[in-house]
């Protein structure tokens, strides 16, 4: 199955040789690395046991267990950084519609490009150019849609929850490993 391209998997009805998905979004490099996250997550029962949250004796422990938990729960916390985005995209309709006039220029800029070139005052325009100036048209409209603000929202969001949680989780497996100094 890694030969094959995300073409070839797809079976939607007869339509599958109609489909063409740019090579960028086809690549297995994407779904390799999703597929390697959600092997990995831990199962949402140990990561939401509230048996497990208690409140930390000093910052020493604070710091331990974020770091501990941000390693052992690193799947479930891309997971759940991935939900607030989501979350975030389809409660702003504005944003929505934003995304999705954006993207569908990109999509057909895709298309276009692999047609024919687009030559604009005896010059050849190139893709990358034609991106850039969807970006560039697009802005204003991401930013009237409160794009700015979805992100941060989403990034402070995101550090609130899973900060909080790997604080207050306790370490998982019980290996209290004790760090000490030593003078030097």
């Amino acid at each position: 199955m890694e030969g094959k391209s995300l073409e070839s998997n797809l079976d939607l009805g007869g339509i599958t040789g109609q489909l063409n998905i740019p090579k960028v979004i086809s690549g297995g490099a994407a779904k390799e690395w999703f597929d390697r996250r959600r092997s990995s997550i831990r199962p949402w029962s140990s990561f939401g046991d509230q048996r497990r949250f208690s409140k930390p004796k000093n910052f020493g422990e604070v710091c331990k267990r974020l770091v501990k938990n941000l390693d052992h729960f690193q799947s479930n916390y891309i997971f759940v950084f991935l939900g607030l985005i989501a979350y975030c995209v389809i409660s702003s309709p504005m944003l929505l519609i934003a995304l999705a006039v954006f993207f569908g220029a990109l999509y057909i800029i895709h298309l276009k490009a692999q047609e024919s070139k687009l030559v604009l005052f005896g010059r050849e325009v190139t893709a990358a150019h034609q991106y850039g100036l969807a970006g560039g048209v697009s802005f204003p409209f991401f930013w009237l849609a409160g794009a700015g603000s979805a992100v941060f929202w989403v990034l402070g969001a995101t550090m609130a929850i899973i900060g909080s949680h790997a604080a207050f989780h306790e370490i998982e497996g019980g290996d209290e490993c004790e760090l000490t100094m030593e003078p030097v």
